[in-house]
């Protein structure tokens, strides 16, 4: 038996909804479905054609989202342990600027457990940099490295909820507070920072 490919207008809709509901989510985080559909210029009855509810097309968007997080994780290749997770904080960070509301509902608790397996690829690359850093002295040892990474992954998960993206230095904000946890002095993120100014934004998200 042969899957047969779904039709054009139909990929077309489903690709005009998550578009809608990424614009439609960032001005306001609760909107319903019909607002989404609307701005989508679909019906509800369409919407749900491709959705079951609101949760599923927002589990959708995760999905969507973590696939680019997943990516950006891959392409850091810095054999200095703290310039990987510098760099790989600043990009990550760029990235959800954009997105900033979809990726705040993506670390809320109602879908925590999914964007989790989600974005399994990029918590393992974090834990395999903590665990590298960790043996070359780059990183602090005095917590164990499944804690250590846990940690810093908090700590990126409380910058993007509390911090404006909108607000000069955000990037630079975020790259230090993840350093700092990792185990970094503020003199030692100071040198690294000045020493590969590209790192950090000095841009605002659009």
């Amino acid at each position: 038996m042969t899957t047969r490919a779904p039709r054009r207008d139909a990929v077309e809709n489903r690709a005009g909804i998550l578009s809608a509901a990424r614009s439609t989510l960032a001005s306001d985080p609760h909107a319903s479905v019909d607002v989404i559909a609307r701005s989508a210029g679909l019906s509800r009855r369409t919407l749900y054609g491709h959705f079951d509810d609101r949760d599923a097309l927002i589990r959708e968007l995760i999905s969507s989202g973590a696939q680019r997080f997943n990516a950006i994780a891959e392409s850091v290749t810095d054999e200095d342990c703290r310039l990987a997770l510098a760099r790989l904080t600043a990009l990550l960070w760029r990235e959800a600027a954009h997105v900033q509301v979809a990726a705040a509902l993506a670390l809320d608790e109602a879908h925590v457990e999914h964007t989790a397996a989600a974005l399994a690829p990029l918590r393992r690359a974090v834990a395999g940099l903590v665990e590298r850093g960790q043996d070359d002295g780059s990183f602090r040892r005095d917590l164990a490295a499944p804690t250590l990474a846990r940690l810093i992954e908090e700590t990126a998960r409380t910058a993007i909820a509390r911090t404006d993206a909108a607000t000069e230095g955000a990037s630079n904000l975020a790259v230090r507070a993840v350093l700092s946890i990792a185990g970094l002095s503020w003199r030692e993120v100071d040198a690294l920072l000045a020493a590969h100014a590209g790192i950090v934004a000095t841009d605002t998200p659009s």
